[in-house]
């Protein structure tokens, strides 16, 4: 359970950065630059929008790693089992047999020959 809380945390993280990021013009235009002349004064001019995607964007990467790293020792682990669920598997399985009987193959082969 807490490891799919983790994996919906890191989805939602993700998506807000995807989307804080795509906010943003490499020009200095962005969000600042869309609403023009007076709606810039209202948001607190083109400064300090540039300065909350910049400090938003710093803000959801080190979340997201965090998130990451805290979510491996989430994961469900069996510690009393060295062997993995894989190998456990591949135990399980019935052998393939070999042929009981080779030597009525090499005794058609000779007689082929």
């Amino acid at each position: 359970m807490p490891y799919t809380l983790f994996l919906i945390l890191i989805v939602i993280v993700a998506v807000l950065l995807i989307l804080i990021i795509m906010v943003q013009n490499p020009k200095g235009g962005g969000l600042s630059s869309s609403f023009g002349g007076q709606g810039t004064q209202n948001l607190g001019g083109v400064q300090n929008t540039t300065n909350f995607l910049d400090k938003a964007t710093w803000t959801l990467a080190i979340a997201l790693l965090v998130l990451i790293l805290a979510s491996n020792f989430a994961i469900p682990r069996n510690s009393f089992d060295t062997k993995s669920q894989i190998e456990n598997t591949l135990d399980d399985r019935n052998p393939i047999e070999a042929p009981a009987n080779t030597d009525t193959q090499s005794a058609t082969d000779n007689d082929s020959i």
